[in-house]
């Protein structure tokens, strides 16, 4: 028998993932003082949010009119992902950048924070996902400055002015209303481009920074360098930023995150630091889950208009949606599920204990997956227990229902969108 469990997580886009929106009245870029929130931001129960529906709204695509290009940075070129409305624009513009996963950067995937570009498209964004040198499909190998945390924020800094450069020249592309955000490290990469190449990109309004840093366990006093690079970018950077970490954060533990903000404003930098508190069983993953946007949305919302960035929401998009309940059974009724033995029970059991954006996919021969989080775990769920099958898997549950049907067991049941 063929199984596979799957767990979707953030770390491709948030280390990330997993892991991080229309024109309305245009707020004044006011300074933006430096101060820490520790604010109470509590999310609904997980997979229970509906998306807004406003029917006179223009309709997006569900895919986002995703579209993969080169970007020349150098002597290479980088494999650059585009979310975006539809129509013409010129539209305001966010540049993502992605996380560092253990191992060959280019064993990493393509990086596609849909969560989070689905919910800057649906405010009339254009949202710019550059792989930078090394990683996924782009030219030349990762160059990572051996134990020097600044420099090679400054390296990596590179592949994002050469983004904004490029984007800016697009006739879509509001050249004048721009924002740089990135996840893990790519929130240091972020801070680093503020420092430095930020100052030529002059429609470059405002930094963002979900739980950035680079974690290396190999270098003796890794967080104090970690913290001196923070303190180097502070010192130089003109642009305004919003930080936003978690209190159950897997890779940066204690006082980390309050050390390295601290040393960032030492000399006058124009932060704000947003402690979101717990999310789930690790807020490194709060970008790459679409449970994630309730509490990281409304902040970044008041950061975008006190910057002068666009806030109205400006188009419908699409979001993954749950097949209804059929009463076949018990949630938790495990030996009702079909065509699972022992350890695809087990499996089941496993699945009942996960946070509630979750699916569980099963096949006639036995073989069965279970995602967790991440943008749709339905797809995750599907793809995991196919790549184990050659009968059709099927969706069993879906967050806290099951949603299987016998009397259409024959037909292919997949996450509509």
């Amino acid at each position: 028998m063929a199984f596979r469990q799957v767990v979707s997580g953030c770390f491709a886009v948030c280390a990330v993932a997993a892991t991080l929106v229309g024109m309305s009245t245009q707020a004044a870029a006011e300074p933006f003082p430096g101060a820490q929130q520790y604010a109470s931001l509590d999310a609904p129960a997980f997979g229970t949010v509906k998306p807004a529906f406003d029917p006179s709204l223009p309709v997006v695509d569900a895919t986002l009119n995703e579209a993969v290009i080169e970007i020349p940075s150098g002597d290479v070129t980088l494999e650059t992902t585009i979310f975006k409305p539809n129509g013409t624009g010129p539209f305001p513009m966010v540049v993502f950048n992605h996380g560092k996963l253990p191992g060959n950067a280019h064993d990493q995937p393509r990086a596609r924070p849909l969560a989070l570009a689905r919910e800057f498209v649906r405010h009339g964004y254009v949202v710019v996902v550059p792989n930078r040198r090394g990683f996924a499909g782009s030219g030349g190998e990762y160059v990572g400055n051996g134990c020097n945390v600044e420099a090679n924020g400054f390296t990596q800094a590179s592949d994002v002015a050469a983004t904004v450069a490029y984007m800016d020249k697009q006739a879509f592309v509001d050249s004048k209303h721009v924002v740089v955000a990135g996840a893990s490290h790519g929130g240091l990469v972020t801070m680093a481009y503020g420092a430095r190449d930020a100052r030529s990109d002059t429609g470059v309004r405002g930094l963002i920074n979900f739980s950035g840093g680079l974690r290396q366990d190999e270098c003796a006093n890794w967080q104090k360098n970690l913290t001196s690079a923070f303190g180097e970018y502070g010192e130089h950077v003109k642009l305004p930023s919003l930080w936003m970490y978690g209190s159950n954060d897997s890779v940066w533990q204690g006082s980390l995150p309050d050390d390295m903000f601290a040393s960032y404003t030492a000399h006058g930098a124009r932060a704000d630091m947003v402690d979101f508190g717990a999310y789930k069983n690790d807020a490194h993953r709060l970008v790459g889950d679409r449970d994630g946007v309730p509490i990281w949305w409304p902040r970044v919302k008041t950061f975008l208009a006190e910057i002068g960035m666009p806030t109205d929401s400006q188009y419908q998009v699409s979001y993954p949606q749950a097949p209804l309940p059929s009463g076949y059974a018990n949630l938790d009724a495990v030996a009702a599920v079909p065509f699972l033995d022992e350890r695809g029970r087990e499996g089941y059991e496993n699945f009942l204990h996960q946070y509630s954006s979750r699916a569980f996919a099963v096949s006639d021969s036995g073989a069965w997956s279970w995602a967790e989080g991440g943008d749709d775990p339905m797809a995750v769920a599907l793809d995991g227990c196919q790549k184990q099958s050659t009968d059709p898997c099927r969706l069993y549950a879906v967050n806290n229902a099951v949603v299987w049907d016998e009397r259409s067991a024959a037909q292919t049941q997949t996450a509509s969108r």
